[in-house]
């Protein structure tokens, strides 16, 4: 126990990195990695789910503090029919190393039915994460929230007060991408592949990774082109084919206008277009994708290709009729925009790693898979001379 009484620090904007907008609840602040103007237009359950999933959001302050509480309100997903998933992580770094790691206790649980499409919510309690033993000299203290769960931010209390960190001059990359990008099955907030890479890169780190929902949306390319960045990357294709959503014919358009709008706000910022990494269920069949039911009577979380390969002659998406296309596209542009790049994802996970490093799901790296895909990044995007290596301080 700490020697001097706690005291409670209103959570407020100056004290999160990573989200675009907070949302005032009655338990208090939920962050959101979409801004209200863009939920606003969106109809679809699963990215409302995903971009209040505060992935690459925390918490970031100065302080002596050697003892930090956070009570939260967690919403937990269950699986009908899956085995229990983990709860979430609360990493905490101090001066930019991992100091701690917990989870907290209670919350809601969101019981979702893949096979019937259904999903439910149970309210549960509000839940304590609590750090203690740390130096008591000034340091900086980030608290990175769950990546994989909705976090309502309840209450903030210290041993010490505490202060905004200010701002550290590092280049801001804001990164778009799907359910891998979104951190899928790594193994803590900081551990995601983005987040890692940032690290590694030496830059701030706003992650739009919305699992199954990287579906080229014209509010997430607005949402993109107003969010101040020094750097930017969007992954695309993964969730166009496992959705199933559109066919060749509109994803060359698509593309094109997605980038446009970027370009609106961003229109000399280094932007790098990543092609979709491995996934072998894909490579040659269309979506959608769907649970594998005999992986379910056993207890497993696995997916299959619904698609007919044979469609892909009249306009069906594959991971690699996608490659191509991105790749053709983002030449043909190049032409007029030099700042502009491509990079395939095979790169950051190809052939011989998925020998070595099956997806565990057909669909999502694991926690291995997250941590090479993140070095790779950084070196193939940030080190000197790479398409988004800026002019930024590097570690």
């Amino acid at each position: 126990m700490s020697p001097h009484p706690l005291m409670t620090t209103p959570l407020t904007g100056d004290l999160l990195r990573g989200a675009l907008d907070l949302e005032r609840t009655e338990h208090g602040l939920l962050p959101h990695r979409l801004p209200a103007r863009a939920r606003a237009r969106n109809t679809d359950g699963q990215l409302a789910m995903a971009e209040a999933q505060p992935s690459g959001v925390r918490i970031v302050l100065r302080t002596r503090a050697t003892l930090v509480e956070l009570d939260t309100l967690p919403t937990k997903r269950v699986y009908a029919g899956a085995p229990p998933r983990p709860d979430g992580v609360y990493d905490l770094l101090v001066d930019g190393r991992l100091a701690g790691r917990a989870s907290a206790d209670g919350g809601n649980t969101l019981t979702i039915d893949m096979v019937a499409g259904t999903a439910e919510v149970r309210p549960g309690p509000v839940g304590t994460v609590r750090f203690d033993g740390l130096p008591a000299e000034p340091k900086d203290i980030e608290i990175w929230l769950p990546h994989n769960e909705t976090t309502e931010l309840v209450a903030l209390r210290t041993d010490a007060p505490v202060e905004a960190v200010p701002d550290r001059g590092r280049p801001v990359w804001l990164h778009h991408g799907s359910s891998i990008s979104h951190g899928s099955d790594a193994a803590s907030p900081t551990t995601t592949w983005p987040a890692l890479a940032a690290a590694l890169g030496g830059v701030e780190l706003v992650n739009l990774g919305y699992g199954g929902s990287a579906l080229l949306d014209p509010f997430t390319a607005r949402t993109l082109r107003d969010t101040p960045a020094d750097l930017i990357s969007v992954k695309i294709g993964i969730n166009l084919v496992n959705t199933d959503v559109m066919r060749l014919r509109a994803f060359t358009p698509a593309v094109h206008g997605f980038l446009d709008t970027i370009r609106e706000g961003h229109p000399t910022t280094p932007l790098l277009v990543v092609s979709p990494i491995l996934c072998p269920i894909h490579e040659d069949t269309p979506g959608p994708s769907a649970p594998d039911h005999s992986a379910m009577s056993e207890g497993r979380l696995s997916f299959r290709a619904a698609g007919d390969p044979a469609e892909t002659a009249a306009g069906k998406l594959t991971l690699r009729v996608i490659r191509g296309e991105l790749a053709r596209i983002v030449e043909q542009r190049a032409a007029e925009d030099p700042h502009l790049h491509h990079l395939d994802g095979r790169e950051l996970y190809g052939e011989d790693d998925s020998t070595e490093l099956p997806l565990p799901d057909a669909l999502h790296p694991d926690a291995a898979t997250h941590r090479r895909m993140g070095e790779r990044f950084a070196r193939l995007a940030f080190d000197p001379g790479g398409p988004l290596a800026g002019d930024g301080p590097r570690p």
